[in-house]
């Protein structure tokens, strides 16, 4: 058992699934991971890096062309999947006092907002689409696509809520983009997991715990990642003699996906619930007890590439709330953007008071 107080757990939530999604900044939509590990010098990525540096300032992106996906953002800067973690922290701040119930009503201006003023990152299509819909005056219950890309955003109520039940009702309502019970179950399954894990339960009881709550879809991909952990690290296996163990360990856990454009792709990188789930639980569990996990956690899912910032939120928020906010390098604190401004907005959060 770590010792950590529960803001520095929450805290080490927040800030661990930011400087996770940071990390990937430079490789985001990449997929082929030899390439990453050339251009980053056949290491670990050790610094934040800006779109497509050291990679000729673009990334592949597979089907939709090599391009920059985060046009309007540098080193240090974040990913779409950051940047909705930082909006839901700006919305908790500003109706910390008194305490209420999540609103998704009440978020929307905010969120157009910031959407229409120098956004600088990926715009994905289920918020594209769910844009024209609050355009359209549709209401609030009607609103989102049916993509099953897990995009986790709630990662600041955890600071605001103390309630496992009440948790998983806002993960599921800061996706409010998205309509596939896939993917809510995927951002609801790492609320409750994170509860648990803030509260001083192991990532892998908690896992386990909470998969065997949820629906079978869960379950089953809980289970295909522990398999696959537990066969990555038996040095009797042929994949954990592997030098890109991590890689075509979350490759194998998936099907082809024909997108229909210039190639198919392994799900297991890209953005669907039943890749991105077991790939960041997959990381957890292989990283939560080591030595500098977190850091070594976050690195390797950075060189997996893939849509490696929607793992990173879930790994980052587990592993951060497990090993609390020290775990973070003084060099990522540092360089990392927004580190001082969020810093600042969680403080104003309720369960923050010491």
């Amino acid at each position: 058992m770590n010792v950590r107080t529960k803001q520095e757990a929450i805290e080490g939530a927040f800030f661990g699934a930011l400087v996770g999604d940071a990390l990937c900044l430079g490789s985001h939509y990449e997929y082929d991971a030899q390439k990453i590990f050339k251009a980053y010098g056949n290491k670990p990525i050790e610094k934040f890096m800006s779109p497509g540096e050291m990679m000729g300032g673009q990334t592949h992106g597979i089907g939709w062309g090599e391009r920059n996906y985060h046009p309007g953002k540098k080193a240090g800067g974040t990913t779409d999947y950051g940047d909705y973690n930082i909006l839901v922290l700006e919305h908790l701040a500003a109706t910390a006092y008194p305490p209420r119930e999540f609103d998704v009503a009440a978020l929307i201006p905010h969120w157009m907002n910031r959407l229409t003023n120098n956004w600088g990152s990926w715009i994905c299509t289920m918020t594209r689409e769910t844009f024209a819909q609050v355009q359209a005056g549709k209401h609030v219950n009607e609103l989102g696509g049916i993509s099953n890309a897990m995009a986790i955003r709630h990662v600041a109520a955890h600071g605001y809520y103390d309630d496992e039940e009440t948790l998983a009702k806002v993960a599921r309502k800061a996706m409010f983009t998205h309509t596939s019970e896939e993917a809510l179950s995927g951002g609801e399954f790492f609320a409750r997991v994170t509860h648990r894990v803030i509260h001083g339960m192991h990532p892998r009881d908690a896992i386990e715990l909470v998969a065997a709550q949820m629906n079978p879809f869960i379950a089953s991909k809980v289970s295909q990642a522990l398999g696959k952990y537990q066969e990555a690290v038996d040095p009797d296996t042929e994949l954990s003699q592997e030098q890109f163990v991590d890689d075509l360990a979350l490759t194998s856990m998936a099907r082809l996906w024909d997108i229909g454009r210039s190639e198919p792709i392994r799900v297991g990188k890209a953005s669907p619930t039943e890749g991105t789930l077991p790939g960041a639980v997959y990381f957890i569990l292989k990283y939560a007890n080591e030595e500098e996990g977190l850091k070594k956690a976050l690195q390797a899912n950075t060189m997996v590439g893939g849509d490696n910032a929607s793992r990173a939120i879930a790994i980052g928020m587990v592993l951060g709330a497990y090993k609390g906010v020290d775990a973070i390098s003084s060099e990522w604190k540092e360089s990392l953007d927004d580190w001082a401004y969020c810093e600042g907005l969680l403080k104003k959060l309720p369960l923050m008071k010491v």
